[in-house]
């Protein structure tokens, strides 16, 4: 199966670097470049795509809109959001927004390419080490604000299991599945049972609404994360 990529950014030698890499993978293709969000909105609608990389600054419609309306699309793609480190507000209006995760725009090639299979598989890309660092950036603007999981509405943490906890703190944290089972001493079957029944008791699309929630919710603190780091 080959996975779909969409690339949105106004410079068109961004999007050409990003094309030239995705190409060059056979299990992957862009189907389709914007250079602001109403084009890239536009292009969705009539291309389908399974991963979008969005830049979140651009003129006219920005990243976070666009990736709103993105996501809202009968048959949404799932959007990693590109950014920098100063442009920490924009990350967490756009996770808001039902962003997938997030990449730094100078991340090596090889990362970039993981994000996107990441992504597509369902899961998140928090886990990269340069997303982790960000995420130290981003984690203190989480809790409080109103980057609620998306479609999560009345999403309650009170009805996981201590067990669930645990793992959604795990999470937050920024680790693998893999890293979690070996944390917590089971196997990568059973967080992966565990990692589900979180997202679906806290309404949760993917994991990163989860972890929205855990920081906003307080479960985790930004002090947590630097801990673990």
């Amino acid at each position: 199966m080959t996975i779909r990529v969409a690339l949105v950014d106004d410079q068109q030698m961004v999007r050409a670097g990003f094309r030239m890499v995705i190409d060059s993978q056979p299990d992957l293709t862009v189907v389709g470049e914007a250079g602001d969000g109403a084009a890239a909105v536009a292009m969705l609608r009539s291309t389908p795509a399974d991963v979008v990389l969005m830049d979140v600054r651009m003129p006219g419609t920005d990243g976070i809109e666009a990736t709103r309306q993105a996501t809202a699309l009968p048959d949404p793609p799932r959007v990693v959001v590109l950014t920098t480190f100063d442009l920490d507000e924009y990350v967490v209006a756009a996770i808001g927004a039902g962003a997938s995760g997030f990449l730094l725009k100078d991340a090596p090639p090889e990362e970039m390419l993981a994000a996107v299979r990441t992504v597509h598989a369902g899961d998140s890309v928090i886990a990269a080490s340069s997303t982790r660092r960000l995420l130290q950036h981003v984690a203190p603007m989480l809790r409080g604000s109103a980057a609620a999981p998306a479609g999560g509405g009345g999403a309650e943490l009170g009805e996981l299991t201590p067990r669930e906890r645990e793992v959604l703190v795990q999470m937050a944290l920024g680790a693998t599945n893999t890293e979690i089972a070996g944390r917590l001493f089971v196997s990568e079957a059973t967080v992966k049972t565990h990692v589900g029944r979180v997202l679906a008791k806290t309404g949760s699309r993917d994991r990163v609404q989860a972890v929205v929630l855990a920081y906003r919710t307080g479960l985790v603190s930004p002090a947590d994360l630097l801990r673990d780091a």
